[in-house]
């Protein structure tokens, strides 16, 4: 399934944090190993940006939050998400309906695969318990990312492990201000901007992976770790390779809203912790690569 999950994620897997469901967190008195995700600063006279390369689900092995990541976050006044993840599942509800699933009279999921598309799809369905129709009234995107979401809890992927739901959990009790550059209905909007029929093409490839993922997502996540930037934006860049329309909703056209995000964001005084997936900010088509090119002081935090 990776080919379609590499695309919605290496680092900006959207839904992924909504569809994972929680777990209690281990406490554990042994320290974790050290991790250094990448992080880069932008400043005029008045203002400090941080801008953090998340994970959306990590697996909590490692501790990322802390040294320079922490210094910085502790300096901010206000802290900035792709999107403020709603507490209660419940209020997705709207979006969810509009955006993810078909109405009763349209044709099913299952209808519109291949013969071959069906099978795989259901004896993924069977292997996770859940009955052959239970994606039938889904978008093909949704019903990938739901997908892949079972994958990633089974590799011990968890979003309450994820760098947004630590950074959520460390302002509780404080006084930063928080806020998002997109909304939850932007989000789900962007995720079925893209033809039912490339998202059926998409489906049907994943559904034809040989069980690489888990080797591959386990790459992304020690590039992460490392704060290899390279080799996240390698992984962006095969994106672009196996859909140009995908890559261009998912990151080319964002990125280019983020930029100027950041671009009106400096003209109000202040310091604050940006935090979006970490492909947002590598690659030569990133944010971090935008900013430079409009003139702004961009450098990497060692």
């Amino acid at each position: 399934m990776f080919k379609f999950v590499r695309k919605f994620t290496a680092a900006s897997l959207l839904a992924l944090p909504f569809l994972l469901g929680t777990t209690a967190l281990a406490q554990t008195a042994t320290p974790l190993p050290d991790a250094e995700p990448a992080m880069w600063v932008v400043k005029d006279q008045d203002t400090t940006i941080y801008l953090f390369g998340t994970f959306h689900a990590l697996d909590g092995k490692r501790n990322w939050f802390n040294d320079e990541v922490r210094d910085a976050f502790d300096a901010s006044h206000e802290v900035v998400l792709e999107i403020i993840t709603p507490d209660n599942p419940a209020d997705m509800r709207p979006a969810l309906m509009k955006h993810a699933v078909t109405p009763a009279n349209e044709p099913t999921l299952t209808s519109k695969l291949s013969p071959e598309g069906r099978t795989r799809l259901a004896a993924v369905l069977a292997k996770n318990k859940m009955p052959p129709v239970a994606l039938d009234r889904f978008r093909p995107f949704f019903a990938s990312v739901t997908l892949a979401s079972l994958q990633f809890g089974a590799m011990g992927m968890n979003p309450e492990q994820g760098a947004e739901a630590v950074i959520r959990r460390a302002m509780k009790g404080g006084t930063k201000q928080l806020g998002a550059v997109e909304t939850l209905d932007e989000q789900f909007a962007l995720l079925n901007a893209l033809p039912e029929a490339e998202q059926v093409r998409l489906l049907e490839a994943a559904l034809k992976e040989d069980g690489s993922m888990i080797k591959e997502i386990t790459a992304m996540l020690d590039a992460w770790n490392s704060g290899d930037a390279k080799a996240v934006a390698k992984a962006i860049q095969q994106s672009d390779k196996d859909s140009p329309s995908l890559y261009k909703l998912m990151f080319t056209e964002r990125n280019a809203r983020w930029a100027q995000w950041v671009d009106r964001r400096l003209d109000k005084p202040g310091t604050v912790f940006m935090a979006v997936g970490a492909g947002h900010l590598a690659g030569d088509r990133s944010l971090v690569t935008l900013l430079k090119k409009d003139g702004h002081q961009v450098s990497r935090v060692q």
